[in-house]
């Protein structure tokens, strides 16, 4: 078998049509060329959910870290998602353990209070827009409640964020690396003020710090990279979740309904809303060494590209995997990822949507398209620019 076969799909995730709905080239892609090089991309399209897990699961083979494979990395790029085990070891324990000690149940009423009172404010108004007016904004105070710090401005911070998410697209479009490196500098230098200054941060990072005060000037850089990349990392993700959440459920009344309807369907519900439509459409790794993978010779040093939503819609997985099943159970989705790179902060986002759907669903009115949406033209993260919607009875 040929190891660089044709791709028998077109697939361009910056095309205007891939954008707006991706899911039919993902369901043809998964149909006719589950594993398949794609020129353009330069790498392996990874689409059927066993293929995928199997390729974040399996770090001997498939690495993260470019330098095992003779690469350099920027020493600012070396975070606990770029880190392999065992060297990630520390850094990821230091985080978790950290994580494990705040107070959740207190971030999460308050981020319902919060969602509340902006929907409160914000239903009188024949139209608004769930991204600026609400998916930044509360995932941003989200995000810094959790660490301990004090936001930045929303505004400073929105472009800043920005900046580094399209960086992320950098091997399809050159240009937007150097912004996103420039932007990344900046973020680094705020974080790293939080762990030098007397008496901040509190939270999570102030946990961090207590127990990593004698760590080794490796381990600080580490350490502080690991904070940069969550805080960006978190507040990216959990707005374009919350966003694609409200998209949804505005295009769902009945969905709505059976939310308010039935309390208990709300856990399992923003699982499955992350499923259905998640905020990260995929991750990369490299191939290690000369590996099999779906019956093709996958070799060392090429780039495989795991396509969460791909698999998330991989009906040898899931029953019914097109449609909203709020008590889908078990679902065991990849939207945060998998494996030792996935999300730091995945038990927090979902702290945080659960929030959301409580106060959609303990207030009167239902959500409603209300005017134009627009799709942010990014690979790497599936959110909007703008997402016009309205609360009416």
């Amino acid at each position: 078998m040929a190891t660089t076969p044709a791709c028998p799909v077109h697939y361009d995730p910056l095309d205007e049509a891939t954008l707006a709905d991706p899911y039919p080239v993902l369901a043809a892609l998964r149909a006719q060329a589950p594993l398949v090089w794609h020129g353009a991309m330069e790498c392996w399209l990874v689409t059927r959910y066993d293929d995928c897990v199997r390729v974040l699961r399996d770090h001997e083979h498939f690495a993260r870290d470019p330098r095992r494979l003779g690469r350099t990395v920027p020493e600012a790029s070396l975070s606990v998602q770029v880190l392999d085990p065992p060297h990630q070891a520390n850094v990821r324990s230091a985080f978790m353990t950290a994580l494990h000690a705040q107070d959740l149940d207190t971030l999460q009423d308050g981020a319902r209070r919060a969602i509340a009172s902006r929907l409160e404010a914000l239903a009188p108004r024949p139209s608004w827009d769930a991204v600026s007016e609400l998916a930044q904004p509360v995932a941003l105070h989200a995000i810094a409640d959790l660490l301990g710090v004090t936001p930045p401005p929303l505004s400073e911070w929105v472009q800043v964020s920005d900046t580094i998410m399209q960086s992320m697209d950098g091997g399809l479009n050159p240009d937007l690396v150097e912004p996103g490196r420039l932007a990344r500098e900046r973020l680094s230098t705020l974080v790293a003020s939080w762990f030098t200054t007397t008496g901040r941060p509190a939270g999570l990072l102030g946990h961090v710090r207590a127990r990593t005060a004698d760590a080794d000037p490796q381990l600080a850089r580490h350490l502080v990279h690991t904070a940069r990349v969550m805080f960006q990392g978190g507040y990216s993700t959990l707005s374009a979740a919350i966003g694609n959440i409200v998209d949804t459920l505005a295009r769902n009344p009945q969905a709505q309904r059976a939310l308010r309807e039935a309390p208990q369907l709300r856990a399992t519900g923003v699982d499955e809303l992350v499923r259905y439509d998640g905020p990260v459409q995929g991750t990369s790794r490299l191939a290690a060494t000369d590996i099999t993978l779906g019956g093709i010779t996958v070799h060392r040093g090429q780039t495989v590209t795991v396509l969460f939503q791909a698999a998330n819609r991989d009906g040898g997985h899931f029953e019914h995997p097109s449609r909203l099943l709020l008590d889908r159970s078990p679902n065991r989705h990849l939207g945060y990822g998998w494996g030792t790179h996935a999300c730091l902060g995945t038990i927090v986002a979902q702290r945080v949507l659960l929030a959301l759907v409580d106060a959609l669903a303990n207030h009167p009115g239902l959500l409603h398209p209300a005017g134009p949406t627009r799709r942010r033209a990014t690979a790497t993260m599936r959110t909007f620019d703008q997402l016009a919607v309205v609360l009416q009875p």
